[in-house]
């Protein structure tokens, strides 16, 4: 069985044991054992034939007598066990923003109210509100909780997506029938929510492609099967469609199967005015075929010389900046020099700071920064301003016995509601990165929000706002806040924006990236790792800037160390 579906079940066992009010240590165990086996760099069955699964983090006897039962057979009576007194629409209950598992045991026990639909009912019909600690606020934080889930239903974190689409390949790749295989559609664009995942293959000999795929071990149903074109569902739930082309029309599929829809669209009229006709079979004039093998054949039929890179393709000016020549030189993985956003077992990290260091220096950087929490966020046991001294003095030692690799000191201060910051200024002081962070109060009025985060970085300490909007990925919705006067204000007190790449925020946006880029604001684009495996997590911040027309000069983080502490300076 894959890692995460061992961690969903430990999750799993982990949400219903907090329904039921069990013991907190007892829910933690499994939480801890859970993430432990997401971050793992190894598949478990490895682990478990070397016969180390005590090795794992977190996993004692107990858990690890489980995860055994579950290699072997698939499945946990235990899990089972607990889901005939709790059925699984309750744990989506208790993960709707409002409810939580006390309020999700209500009302399963009160209300037989056992998935969201049945929630969303007993809403309607004013009966949370007559429950015990709940009332009319409530029961219409619910409803709009509700709305805003049906709006991503089906619908999968980039992440998520793309972790699946690259096993896929690397099974199809193995096959010496697949002379190339890309993916396209809103994967490749690297969305921040995908619905389907599109893969595209050459190969002279597609039903032989097209067998090997439809009996993936990852397959759950097969929805359509024929000699170019095959649909199924996987276990994930994600569907996945792949089509088997000849390589004279690969250019064009891929173009045309990339999308955007509205990108296409404006290429197919500038094809129109010059009498030509582009499809996914290629570019012809009349009935000569005139190109398609190559996706530049399309932008050249149109009079685009430069190659429009999949991020870009949104028909939001990518094609007049094309015709002018003027595409931005987008961000690259390579560009990154350090990471600015990084928690350690100190607060509620995993890892600890020589591990980070360690990690770090793998993948080339020269630099990163410790921010732990500050005392306010006190679920990740923040820090008060005796305990950032203490680690401050800590990382001065470390930085004397390194060469050629710096680590910041620094914190992430929590904004309080008044706008003020959780430490004193004493403290801040003594930090080469502050960031700053909203971890509460998230249904603040708009003007109210604004202030309190305008107020916040008028502190001359503060040098990152981190993760702008707050948001969380098919779990919360932006809190209310006018992001252009944020960014005005940023740049005339040379506060930077944080784009965080943890695959749940990817915030800034894409669209606040632009805008930031247009204003001239400068922008920190952090992991917010709490364990060396999140440090892999920079890609995606990667892909949401250059859907943002970010370039490496607009990240502060491609600086060498001298020029990003200069940088970081407010005014």
């Amino acid at each position: 069985m894959e890692n995460q579906e061992i961690a969903d079940i430990f999750h799993e066992i982990a949400d219903i044991l907090e329904i039921q009010g069990e013991n907190p240590f007892r829910i933690r165990s499994y939480r801890n054992a859970a993430q432990a086996i997401e971050e793992l760099s190894e598949e478990v069955t490895s682990i478990y034939k070397r016969g180390e699964l005590c090795d794992i983090p977190g996993v004692g006897s107990s858990i690890a007598e489980k995860i055994e039962e579950i290699l072997k057979t698939g499945k946990c009576k235990f899990h089972q066990q607990l889901f005939k007194k709790t059925p699984h629409g309750v744990i989506d209950i208790m993960n709707i923003p409002g409810m939580g598992p006390k309020s999700a045991a209500l009302v399963y026990k009160k209300l037989k109210v056992d998935s969201i639909n049945k929630l969303k009912k007993a809403a309607k019909e004013g009966k949370l509100a007559r429950l015990p600690r709940m009332g009319e606020k409530l029961q219409q934080k619910v409803l709009k909780a509700i709305k805003q889930i049906k709006k991503v239903e089906g619908k999968f974190k980039l992440a998520d997506a793309l972790e699946v689409a690259e096993k896929l390949a690397t099974s199809l790749k193995k096959l010496k029938e697949v002379e190339k295989l890309e993916f396209a559609g809103s994967l490749r664009r690297k969305k921040e929510l995908i619905g389907d995942i599109d893969i595209l293959v050459i190969s002279k000999k597609p039903d032989k492609v097209m067998d090997s795929f439809t009996s993936l071990k990852e397959v759950k149903q097969i929805l359509a099967k024929g000699h170019t074109k095959s649909s199924v569902v996987l276990k994930s739930g994600i569907q996945t469609d792949l089509r088997v082309l000849p390589s004279k029309d690969f250019g064009a599929a891929l173009h045309y199967f990339t999308g955007s829809k509205e990108h296409n669209v404006t290429i197919r009229d500038l094809a129109k005015r010059k009498g030509l006709k582009i499809n996914e079979y290629g570019v012809f004039r009349g009935k000569q075929r005139i190109g398609g093998k190559e996706e530049i054949d399309i932008f050249k039929a149109v009079g685009i010389r430069q190659y429009i890179e999949p991020e870009l393709r949104e028909n939001k000016g990518e094609i007049e900046a094309a015709k002018k020549n003027k595409l931005p030189k987008l961000l690259e993985l390579k560009d990154i020099k350090g990471d600015l956003h990084i928690h350690t077992e100190d607060t509620d990290g995993r890892s600890s700071i020589d591990e980070m260091i360690e990690a770090a220096r793998k993948k080339g950087y020269s630099y990163i920064a410790i921010t732990n929490h500050s005392k306010a966020v006190t679920i990740a046991h923040g820090m008060d301003e005796k305990r950032l001294l203490k680690q401050i003095e800590k990382i001065d030692k470390i930085n004397k016995r390194l060469k050629g690799f710096r680590v910041l000191k620094g914190i992430e201060v929590d904004i309080k509601k008044d706008g003020s910051l959780d430490l004193k200024d004493e403290a801040l002081v003594r930090c080469d990165v502050v960031i700053g962070a909203i971890h509460s109060n998230f249904g603040m009025p708009k003007r109210n929000m604004t202030e309190r985060i305008l107020k916040a970085m008028k502190n001359k300490h503060l040098h990152i706002l981190a993760h702008p909007t707050g948001r969380l990925l098919k779990e919360r919705e932006p809190y209310q806040v006018d992001m252009e006067k944020v960014l005005k204000t940023a740049l005339d007190l040379n506060v930077c924006m944080e784009l965080s790449a943890f695959p749940d925020r990817l915030d800034l946006n894409d669209l606040h990236c632009q805008l930031a880029k247009k204003l001239g604001v400068k922008i920190a684009l952090n992991t917010d790792s709490h364990s060396i495996a999140h440090l892999d997590n920079m890609k995606y911040g990667i892909y949401t800037a250059r859907r943002g027309w970010l370039e490496k000069k607009d990240i502060v983080n491609t600086l060498p160390l001298d020029k990003l502490l200069m940088a970081l300076r407010r005014n």
